[in-house]
């Protein structure tokens, strides 16, 4: 028996080390993320990797916050280009098209072969909404790590001064035009919505949804149905919220400004993400409660969020830590925690198993409601050149939102931009005829 056989697992790498050779080198990949605000989500999320370098010796992530979906898809793309892609991106749920189309993520198929585990094994666990915007041509791209819908949040106190019962939010267009009208006063707006970019294209596609539209091919990444009724029924519903209800101010308030205004009670409804739910539950003096969107044709709402993908250039080593990663990131007590941190909700239905979200759904059921619009959520807006095909849209709605234009004029010339950025992928598939 050689002496390195007689030695134990730590006495053995003690007498490596004192020979000089090398222990199992760790392997060190990057990963990016997006949050809404720098704050203490970001801090949340540091957090986190920090708590998985120290629970394990094979993988260092070394973390870095990247700003806004947009601004995540910019940078890790960026790092690519100049030949450090970022192993891991937590990025929005609705770009995994346009980055499988542009080669910079790759398949996660063969990590499900490797764990001996199928997609639809894998995914079981996942609420069924999420999945489209995980799978790409029939293969996973992406594993869901938080998400939202829009919901309708509004003030208590104000319902009742205006005489309207809390516990009977709007349902409706009608019902809610009606309440606010009832809820704007002097100084305060009954209703407020985002009208940034990526946050307003989400927000028009609830609206356009609700309204009976699809929106965009679902299957296709080179059709969007912008000049749609159920678009320009959505597009004149919030032209008419401004100019002839009056309920919502002009021009184009960002998110943290519609927020603000909840807090300071010059908006009495706010339609906002989940996502925003333990902000606002932090930071909300008065009484509050959340609601599903209203609906005009149906109930209906996209899916937000993010999920995890793996940029291609990667090394076999660096694929594997990255896939532990996601794996680590993922479980049920992990996605579960940040549910509770942050007011997503957790992809994985065990999640909410767990003895610590029964008791945190207990004491809170604002948390409750994005699951109960669950069954109504629809994939999150994805094409080819997802950004600029959205902004093509979101330029013409703040025009609107501005006084420049009317919502008909809007639809068509949004339609038009939108055609034209998809032009060269629509001409090498559907267009491209033997």
């Amino acid at each position: 028996m050689t002496m390195f056989r007689r030695l134990g697992a730590g006495a053995l790498a003690l007498s490596l080390a004192a020979v000089g050779l090398p222990a199992a080198a760790q392997t060190k990949i990057d990963f990016f993320f997006p949050v809404p605000v720098e704050g203490k989500l970001a801090r949340e999320m540091t957090r986190l990797v920090k708590l998985y370098n120290s629970s394990q010796k094979e993988v260092e992530v070394v973390a870095s916050y990247t700003g806004g979906y947009d601004d995540t898809k910019l940078k890790a793309q960026a790092a690519a280009k100049a030949g450090k892609p970022p192993a891991v991106v937590l990025m929005s749920a609705n770009f995994t098209v346009d980055l499988k189309l542009s080669g910079d993520i790759v398949s996660l198929e063969p990590m499900l072969k490797a764990d001996e585990t199928t997609r639809e094994e894998f995914l079981k666990d996942f609420w069924p909404a999420l999945h489209a915007n995980a799978i790409v041509d029939g293969e996973l791209y992406g594993v869901p790590f938080h998400n939202s819908t829009p919901l309708l949040y509004y003030n208590v106190d104000h319902f009742k001064e205006a005489g309207l019962d809390p516990a009977k939010p709007p349902r409706t267009w009608a019902e809610f035009v009606d309440a606010a009208k009832k809820l704007t006063k002097d100084g305060r707006s009954g209703f407020l919505m985002p009208g940034g970019y990526d946050y307003l294209g989400w927000l028009m596609e609830a609206l356009s949804m609700s309204n009976g539209g699809r929106y965009f091919n679902e299957d296709y990444g080179g059709e969007v149905y912008y000049d749609q009724p159920s678009m320009l029924g959505a597009a004149q519903f919030v032209e008419d919220l401004i100019f002839k209800h009056k309920v919502m101010p002009q021009g184009v308030t960002e998110a943290g400004g519609v927020s603000t205004a909840f807090f300071a009670g010059k908006a009495s409804m706010v339609m906002l993400s989940t996502g925003s739910l333990s902000f606002i539950r932090d930071n909300m003096k008065q009484q509050y409660n959340v609601a599903f969107v209203p609906r005009n044709v149906r109930n209906a709402v996209p899916i937000g969020g993010a999920s995890l993908v793996m940029f291609a250039g990667q090394s076999e080593e660096s694929r594997k830590a990255g896939w532990k990663f996601i794996k680590w990131l993922t479980t049920p007590d992990t996605i579960g925690g940040w549910s509770r941190f942050t007011g997503y909700f957790a992809p994985r239905k065990s999640a909410y198993d767990t003895p610590e979200m029964k008791e945190f759904i207990a004491k809170n059921p604002d948390a409750k409601v994005a699951l109960d619009q669950l069954p109504f959520a629809k994939p999150w807006f994805a094409t080819y050149q997802t950004v600029a095909v959205r902004k093509a849209l979101e330029d013409e709605i703040q025009a609107m939102m501005n006084g420049k234009k009317k919502a008909d004029q809007v639809v068509k010339d949004a339609q038009k931009k939108a055609d034209e950025i998809m032009r060269p992928y629509v001409e090498q598939t559907s267009l491209k005829l033997p």
